[in-house]
């Protein structure tokens, strides 16, 4: 493919094209500085291409000077520009290198046998077991490897109509409040959504590793979750995604009884909001994001901060910060009275007109962007690049 200029074009939070260049300085921007470790664990991270998968890769490299491998599932160049998870893989796998890491990068199906197998295979060959595995995946639709029957996902309340404020974009970039209605989900719509985004993956993942023998003493797993606000939980937590969230967490203590012959633990994370991907997609998320980044400001923990929390629970290096239900919180910033307060108050009182006073629009229009590789300082978007890179090997 020859060089060309890459320029943002798609509709909504969807753009068609990434930028190459951007996408690997996103990734360089936000790297930790390395840390001296004596030993390298093994760790395997499902969804390491984008959003919390990809700083938990990032920070594990950095923090914990982890090796293994990380597995992403993105589009290569073609007619389009790859996917911008293409082009942060080829930054992540540079930066493994430079960090003295043996770091391999798949790009497949983490939901296919045919990729547990493959990734097994090369666990055993290259490093004889594994000490971790981080969980995140966020997807569409997922096919049962035992049936060949293909779920779909919803994002849908439960129970009843909810109707929603939400932040978009104009072309031009001026931002707009607009109200979205979602009808309720059946429970065939329900259960699919559990089916894919609920702990049935992650369980098979783990029940092939120590079926295979590769589950080091003291492993430990880790699936990402999100709780979020009361604002928003008619459309997340109290709806569909909610559901598979549920059963995410529920499978934890399942996974941990079969973790007891190498003293292991499975383990859920309740991460903080950030702007990413996936979260985009959620009706309502952009505005209260947007208005919780006015409120905190800097404060407004990033995945890169959250990812070293958590390794550094994961490993010891810090005491696990549970709840209740065994849950490790990370998102205790987000979720205190006084800041969910302010966000509330500024979610009631906003309007078409008050918008940029009242939440953080700009701030946030650059971090979506800034997912695609675009508004990255120090990228010069009049110069062709190159979208046909490989992945790395």
């Amino acid at each position: 493919m020859a060089e060309r200029i890459v320029r943002p074009t798609g509709r909504g939070f969807l753009l068609l094209d990434s930028h190459p260049t951007g996408c690997v300085e996103s990734v360089r921007a936000a790297l930790p500085p390395i840390a001296t470790v004596s030993r390298r664990p093994t760790a395997l991270v499902i969804g390491s291409s984008a959003g919390y998968g990809l700083a938990a890769t990032v920070a594990g490299l950095a923090r914990q000077g982890i090796q293994g491998v990380g597995i992403g599932f993105e589009r290569p160049p073609g007619r389009r520009t790859a996917t911008a998870g293409w082009y942060r893989t080829i930054a992540t796998a540079e930066f493994a290198a430079e960090a003295g890491s043996d770091f391999t990068f798949l790009n497949a199906d983490a939901f296919a046998d045919a990729t547990k197998q493959e990734t097994l295979d090369l666990l055993a060959k290259r490093f004889g077991g594994l000490d971790h595995l981080i969980y995140s995946v966020a997807a569409p639709r997922r096919t049962d490897p035992d049936t060949g029957e293909t779920f779909q996902s919803v994002i849908k309340p439960l129970g009843a109509a909810h109707t929603t404020r939400t932040l978009e974009f104009d072309r031009d970039g001026t931002p707009a409040l607009r109200e979205l209605s979602a009808d309720p989900a059946d429970e065939a719509e329900t259960a699919a959504t559990v089916r894919v985004m609920g702990g049935d993956d992650w369980s098979r993942w783990i029940t092939a590793l120590s079926d295979r023998g590769l589950l080091r003493d003291g492993f430990r797993t880790v699936a990402l979750t999100y709780i979020g606000s009361k604002l928003t939980s008619a459309i997340y937590r109290d709806g569909t995604i909610g559901a598979a969230k549920a059963h995410l967490e529920s499978t934890a203590a399942g996974l941990t009884d079969l973790l007891k012959p190498v003293g292991g633990r499975a383990l859920t994370s309740v991460n903080g909001a950030a702007v990413t991907q996936a979260s985009t997609a959620i009706p309502g998320i952009a505005l209260y994001v947007s208005l919780l980044r006015a409120v905190l400001g800097d404060a407004l923990q990033s995945p890169m901060e959250q990812s070293i929390r958590l390794w550094d629970q994961l490993t010891g290096a810090a005491p696990l910060d549970l709840d209740e239900q065994g849950r490790i919180r990370l998102d205790r910033w987000e979720l205190s009275p006084d800041v969910q307060a302010a966000v509330a108050e500024r979610w009631s009182s906003i309007t078409p007109g008050t918008i940029s006073e009242v939440a953080d629009v700009a701030w946030f229009r650059a971090q979506f962007r800034a997912l695609y590789g675009f508004d990255i300082d120090g990228v010069d978007y009049d110069v062709p690049v190159e979208p046909d890179l490989p992945w790395p090997t």
